[in-house]
């Protein structure tokens, strides 16, 4: 008997679904805190610094700050759908991540300069813009520093916004080729590439700026009181998706099944293999399961670590699932247990989410490389944020493209050692 094929949702249908949950997050944010508060609120957050770690949520309150989210989110939507770009699950993890970012650091004025520089990159070379979308949208992490140039200088205004504008453009025509090239060195281990782009640009912009006397003043902003009133949100919206997922395809339990059974080593189009059903699934366990995990060990929900869960969910299409997640989470908790620091603190919780981004390591190299892998990346995104100064959004995906280029160097070289002798023999 021939297997059923799994049900695949229209770019478009993709579209309106994520459309609904960024709907979804404007209609909440203006319940909770009201209009005109969320209007005040979001003044604070354009107006900002938007540097590692500020918390929207506690800058401006969750109705800004899911406002921010929404909109601009819709806005990323509404661009995908005017170009007529494909939307696979990449374009389903790179829309979720504006959606968790616009949290903390992305907002509807600092990232423009960015999107302006990939399209005249493609202009440039002569290719769509709808090709280098998800690179655009992904580059956002590069916005705070945007924001930096605007509104922490001491310079005239006269020069901060042309000088904040021209960055963000050079910014965004120097990304695509440089994560092309980046994606060889971990060959598809480290899901967020261009975390790891970013990384390494964020870190010789802010080289370059530094050099003439501008030094980024840290920033830390994390609100403590918002948990009873997101959990609830958050918990319905992946309910919904895995509900969602069970009505676009009757079979996506076994879908669900198969997915699991994937390595996750990108490119690793979960929608592609399995369908669209079984990715809803995918997301709303991978994002409960989060939740889970945040609370368990103490920390709070807050504008980080909602992005944080949003950032694994929306990997649910394109190379996170369950079993390939789990290592890697356990082995950042073993090290920091092992440290004598607190699994709750802002740093450790995040690095715990935001570490999956290696989980093809465990997915294609089993558990126990996966444990410490983790326990690896905890340590070197503690360090590297210095070289970015904060600037770099995806400060975990920079320290994750680290850790992948030379763990899974290493890893083939020990599992190739006995099939290289065993080709030596006469």
């Amino acid at each position: 008997m021939t297997e059923k094929a799994p049900k695949v949702l229209s770019s478009n249908s993709r579209l309106a679904m994520i459309a609904s949950l960024a709907a979804a997050f404007i209609v909440y944010g203006i319940a909770v805190s009201g209009p005109e508060p969320t209007l005040d609120g979001l003044r604070a957050i354009l107006f900002a610094r938007d540097m590692l770690l500020t918390d929207y949520v506690e800058l401006g309150g969750i109705g800004a700050a899911f406002v921010n989210a929404g909109l601009l989110t819709l806005i990323a939507v509404a661009v995908y759908w005017r170009t007529g770009a494909t939307v696979g699950g990449g374009s389903i993890a790179c829309l979720m991540l504006v959606l968790g970012f616009a949290l903390f650091g992305k907002n509807l004025l600092n990232v423009w300069p960015i999107l302006g520089g990939v399209y005249l990159y493609a202009k440039f070379r002569g290719e769509p813009i709808a090709g280098h979308l998800n690179t655009a949208f992904f580059g956002f992490a590069l916005a705070p520093i945007v924001s930096e140039i605007l509104f922490s200088t001491s310079l005239d205004v006269a020069v901060r916004i042309p000088l904040a504008i021209v960055t963000g453009l050079l910014i965004g025509f120097i990304l695509p080729p440089i994560a092309a090239q980046l994606f060889r060195a971990h060959d598809g281990h480290n899901l967020y590439n261009m975390g790891f782009t970013a990384g390494m640009v964020g870190t010789l912009v802010v080289s370059i700026y530094v050099s003439y006397g501008f030094v980024p003043v840290p920033v830390f902003l994390w609100a403590t009181d918002a948990t009873v009133i997101l959990a609830p949100f958050l918990i319905a919206v992946f309910v919904a998706m895995i509900v969602g997922g069970w009505f676009v395809d009757r079979d996506s339990s076994r879908s669900f099944r198969e997915i699991l059974r994937l390595s996750g080593q990108a490119p690793s189009d979960f929608v592609a293999k399995a369908g669209d059903g079984a990715v809803l699934v995918n997301m709303g366990v991978l994002g409960l399961l989060t939740i889970a995990y945040v609370l368990a060990v103490g920390s709070v929900l807050n504008g980080p670590t909602v992005a944080g869960i949003l950032s694994v969910a929306g990997f649910g299409a394109f190379g996170k699932h369950p079993f390939n997640c789990a290592p890697i989470m356990a082995g950042v908790l073993l090290a920091t247990l092992a440290k004598g620091a607190d699994s709750a603190a802002s740093g450790f919780v995040l690095a715990a989410m935001f570490s999956t981004s290696l989980a093809p390591i465990a997915g294609r190299f089993g558990w126990h490389w996966g444990l410490l892998t983790g326990a690896i990346h905890v340590s070197v995104a503690q360090s590297v944020g210095v070289l970015h100064a904060g600037l770099n959004l995806y400060n975990n995906g920079f320290a994750a493209g680290i850790v992948a280029t030379l763990v899974s160097a290493v890893i083939l070289s020990i599992i190739t050692r006995g099939a290289d002798r065993t080709s030596e023999k006469p």
